[in-house]
């Protein structure tokens, strides 16, 4: 009688297959021991939307978060990478970015790819760079090749940011903003007024249209202020509840009065529900801003970088080292992975960003706090003492290794299995 699983088959080429159908059920079954692709092991989670804050394993199947949770064994996964003493976290918001750079190659915008993963940032949002008419270029030529999730703020200008027509009314159209935004929902989470001198508050209020046509927000770098333009009125008269004021500790604005106190105002606006965001820039952080704004309690919302050609070599640097700078100041690192993780996805209304739920993509930045003597500087290069300073050591964009500072996840050389042509002499 032949054996069931071969029922139909000539002994002879049975018993040739036979070996190779065992090391199938073997392989079948070693795969279900192991359900996880990678293992992050003993590392502190910190996940504010869950109010997760302690040791915890993070494991990773098909490029998803599968399981957090205690003493995961490292048999069940492929792939297993040791963080004790490191932060896990969800992946880092950027909601403050100018990633468009135009086809001739002016204008100030970073590619996102090559600045994104070595910060621990796997999702930035531009902020305003491209309006209506630039929108399409932006997404067919930057966005969709990206690694990084890119998000935008649609300028309320047509042809968007540093164009020269940021003070021009007539380049202010509200509905075609929102017909834009509305043909594409998986991409434009709000609406950016930029740089507006006045006067009146067209640019701001155009952005309000579009973000009441579209249930979106809008983002105000508020450009210059007058007797009657100024943050009292934006933020009580002319804002929404929702809406996002970057660069909060600029000092343009008036947000530190001569007397050296906090204006009222933003305290005014906090409590009727305006945003207070970083978007530390090339000249948007100033410590003589900053350090009055905490010792009277007023810390930001959410942390962004303003990040451009300018502004990345300053002060600014990574949003690693604004994370940084604010922990200087007196935020505590839990503090700063929310101001960076589920902070910013709530305020672009995107919630299943900035997490480590199950099932979703698992974007996850692991972070290193070294304690030491440093030196932070703020927009004028002015220099401030820190004794902590947070590192990005690895970073994964759904599931895949983008960034890897010290080689937690890579195999030692002595054992790694190199492919015959790399040994090869090059002729």
């Amino acid at each position: 009688m032949r054996p069931a699983v071969f029922p139909l088959v000539p002994d002879f080429i049975r018993r040739a297959a036979a070996p190779a159908f065992v090391s199938l059920l073997l392989a079948g079954a070693l795969a279900a021991q192991t359900p996880y692709d990678l293992l992050l092991k003993n590392g502190h989670v910190i996940d504010p939307k869950n109010n997760i804050d302690r040791v915890e394993d993070v494991a990773i199947s098909n490029g998803k978060i599968a399981r957090v949770a205690p003493n995961i064994a490292a048999s069940q996964a492929k792939q297993t990478v040791d963080a004790t003493g490191l932060y896990v976290t969800p992946g880092l918001i950027d909601i403050h970015t100018h990633v468009y750079v135009w086809q001739d190659m002016a204008g100030e915008g970073v590619q996102p790819d090559a600045f994104s993963f070595r910060s621990g940032v796997t999702t930035m949002v531009d902020a305003g760079s491209s309006g209506a008419d630039s929108f399409a270029d932006f997404r067919d030529r930057i966005i969709k090749h990206s690694k990084t999730r890119v998000l935008a703020f649609l300028n309320i200008v047509h042809a968007g940011m540093g164009t020269g027509h940021e003070n021009d009314p007539a380049q202010m159209d509200f509905e075609a903003a929102a017909r834009v935004a509305k043909a594409n929902p998986d991409i434009i989470v709000g609406f950016k007024s930029a740089h507006y001198a006045g006067p009146g508050w067209a640019s701001v209020d155009g952005a309000v249209k579009a973000g009441n046509l579209t249930g979106l927000p809008v983002m105000v770098d508020f450009g210059q202020i007058t007797a009657t333009r100024n943050i009292n009125a934006l933020f009580l008269d002319h804002l929404r509840p929702g809406d996002i004021y970057t660069h909060c500790f600029s000092g343009h604005r008036d947000e530190l009065l001569a007397t050296g106190k906090l204006n009222p105002a933003m305290e005014a606006g906090r409590k009727r529900g305006i945003i207070f965001d970083i978007g530390f820039g090339a000249g948007s952080f100033y410590w003589y801003v900053a350090v009055p704004a905490y010792a009277e309690h007023f810390y930001p919302d959410s942390i962004s970088s303003d990040l451009h050609t300018s502004s990345m070599n300053g002060g600014m640097k990574t949003i690693p080292n604004v994370m940084s700078e604010l922990m200087s100041l007196g935020s505590s690192v839990q503090d700063v992975v929310r101001m960076t993780t589920s902070a910013p996805a709530k305020e672009i209304h995107h919630p299943q960003l900035g997490n480590l739920d199950p099932g979703a993509d698992a974007d996850i930045a692991v972070l290193r706090v070294e304690h030491g003597n440093f030196g932070y500087l703020d927009s004028a290069l002015a220099r401030k003492s820190g004794t902590e300073k947070v590192t990005c050591e690895l970073t994964l964009r759904a599931g895949k290794v983008m960034w890897d500072l010290n080689g937690l996840a890579s195999q030692d050389w002595t054992t790694f299995p190199y492919q015959k042509h790399w040994l090869q002499p090059q002729k």
